[in-house]
C-alpha cells in the first residue's frame, strides 16, 4: 500500500506540473533578453536619448558579462557618455572596456574615442596648458599603437593643431615677458619654440623676437645668429626683413621688377600648356 501511494502521488504530481508548464508562457533566455535591451538602447541612441540609452547598454552588459554582447554594450555606453560631453566618465568607462575586453575587435575605436575625449577638452592657448599636453601624449600613443588605421589620419591632423596651439601658448607667454622687459624668461620661451615647434607657423616670429631681444641687451653675435637662421630658412618673409632692419639701420628692401601679367614667363608658359587664347 505504501509503495502504491508513493507511486500514485508521484504520478499525480507529474501530471499536475505538466499542466502548469503548459499554461505558463516560455521565458526568454538571458541572451535574448540582453539583445532586446541592447536594441532598445540603440533605438534610444538614435532618438538622442543618451542618458536612457546608456542605462540600457549597462543593463545589457550586466546580463551577459564577458561576452561579445557585453563588449558591444560597454562600448556603446561609453559613446553615450561622450555624446553627453561627460568626457571624464567616458574616458574611465573606455579604459575599463579596454581592460575588461582586451582582445575585442573594437579596441582601436575605444582608444580613438579616449584621444578624442581628451582633445575636445582643450580650451584656447591663453588658458590651461594641461589638457593640451595630455591630449598630445594620448594621440602620440595612439599613433604608435595604431599607425595604419582610419582613425590615425584624423588624429595626425589634430596633433598638428595641438602642436600649433602649444607653440602659440609659448609665444603668448614670451610676448608678456617682452612687454614687461623680462628678457631671460622671454628668451627661454622663444627657445622652446625654436627647439620643439620649428615646423609651426610661429617659428618666424620667435626667431625675430630673439633677434630683437639679443640686440637690445647687447648680445650682437646671438642676434646675428638668430637672424641668419631666419634668413636661411625664411629669407622672403616679413619677419626676416624686420630682423635685418634691426641689424642694419640703413637697410633698404630690394625692389623686384615684375613682368606685366600678360608677358610674364608664368603666364606665357601657362598659355602653352593650357592653350589659352588671348
Amino acid at each position: 500500500m505504501r509503495i502504491f501511494l508513493i507511486f500514485f502521488f508521484s504520478t499525480l504530481l507529474f501530471f499536475s506540473c505538466s499542466k502548469k508548464e503548459a499554461s505558463v508562457p516560455s521565458i526568454p533566455s538571458t541572451q535574448e533578453e540582453a539583445i532586446k535591451i541592447y536594441e532598445e538602447g540603440l533605438k534610444s541612441l538614435e532618438d538622442g536619448q543618451y542618458f536612457y540609452a546608456r542605462k540600457k547598454f549597462d543593463q545589457s552588459e550586466n546580463l551577459l558579462p564577458q561576452t561579445q554582447w557585453a563588449a558591444k554594450s560597454a562600448l556603446m555606453s561609453s559613446y553615450c557618455l561622450y555624446s553627453m560631453n561627460l568626457y571624464d566618465e567616458a574616458i574611465l568607462n573606455l579604459k575599463r572596456f579596454i581592460k575588461t575586453y582586451p582582445a575585442d575587435a573594437n579596441a582601436d575605436y575605444a582608444n580613438y574615442l579616449i584621444a578624442i575625449s581628451y582633445y575636445e577638452q582643450i580650451l584656447d592657448e591663453e588658458k590651461d596648458i594641461g589638457p593640451l599636453i595630455l591630449s598630445k601624449k594620448t594621440i602620440e600613443d595612439f599613433l604608435k599603437k595604431y599607425p595604419n588605421t582610419d582613425y590615425a589620419m584624423d588624429l595626425k591632423f589634430k596633433l598638428d593643431l595641438i602642436i600649433n596651439q602649444l607653440a602659440a601658448k609659448e609665444l603668448s607667454i614670451a610676448r608678456y615677458y617682452i612687454k614687461n622687459e623680462k628678457w631671460i624668461p622671454a628668451i627661454n620661451r622663444l627657445k622652446i619654440i625654436v627647439e620643439k615647434y620649428d615646423k609651426t607657423i610661429f617659428i618666424e616670429e620667435a626667431l625675430f623676437r630673439l633677434v630683437e631681444i639679443y640686440y637690445r641687451i647687447g648680445l650682437n653675435d646671438e642676434a646675428k645668429a638668430a637672424a641668419s637662421m631666419l634668413g636661411y630658412n625664411y629669407n622672403s618673409s616679413e619677419w626676416y626683413e624686420r630682423s635685418y632692419k634691426i641689424l642694419n639701420k640703413n637697410y633698404q628692401p630690394m625692389k623686384v621688377k615684375k613682368d606685366n601679367e600678360e608677358g610674364s614667363l608664368v603666364r606665357r608658359t601657362l598659355k602653352k600648356i593650357l592653350l589659352i587664347d588671348d
